[in-house]
């Protein structure tokens, strides 16, 4: 047996079953691919998840729809009084099951439970209540009429923006808003990220 065939051989027995299953369940690709991973990792786990994580975004950059069909429900409780939760979506199983993507969920569901947004985006807010608000900062404009539009929906953002998830501060930098806090972790992940859905819940506080 040659020299570079007593290597493989050796790394593959380097690679323990429980390993092959570990990174299968981590990372959702196959026993062959996560074998593969690990062999070229010469058995080093974390270094065959990165590798593999790595791969994982690269083919998400490479979809044009950036659905996000995966993710996870995270929930957030302060002292049994107070309490959201939300529904978190990615691109991939992979970016869900990590621990980054799960802190990032609860964080998501602590500005809920902290700031009692009603909607998720701008677009949530309904037609009517868009346009209530739209057609009294229009009685109210002095501005120049070339501006109107771009000035009027400024307004309405901002007078919604408490009520807005995504236009809120972020509670842990509010620098940030969640929407740039968003994009941030987007940009960490290489995937699209959205929050779908949240309820928040207060003792003794109903709807």
């Amino acid at each position: 047996m040659s020299k570079e065939l007593k290597e493989k051989a050796g790394e593959v027995k380097a690679v323990s079953v429980e390993l092959i299953k570990k990174l299968k369940e981590l990372s959702g690709v196959g026993l062959t691919d996560a074998k593969k991973a690990l062999i070229e990792a010469k058995g080093d786990f974390d270094k065959a998840l990165d590798a593999m994580r790595k791969k994982g975004l690269t083919k998400a950059e490479k979809r044009g729809d950036r659905e996000t069909r995966e993710g996870i429900i995270e929930t957030y409780v302060h002292d049994g009084r107070l309490g959201a939760i939300v529904e978190v979506n990615c691109e991939t199983s992979f970016v869900a099951k990590t621990d980054e993507f799960k802190d990032f969920a609860h964080k998501i569901a602590m500005q809920i439970a902290s700031m009692n947004p009603l909607y998720v985006s701008i677009d949530d807010v309904p037609e009517d209540v868009l346009n209530k608000k739209k057609a009294e900062f229009e009685e109210k404009f002095h501005g120049p009429e070339n501006m109107k539009d771009q000035i009027i929906d400024g307004q309405v953002k901002k007078a919604f923006s408490d009520q807005v998830l995504l236009e809120q501060p972020y509670i842990l930098d509010d620098n940030l808003t969640v929407n740039q806090f968003i994009k941030e972790v987007i940009a960490k992940t290489g995937e699209n990220i959205t929050v779908r859905q949240f309820k928040r819940l207060e003792l003794g506080v109903t709807e």
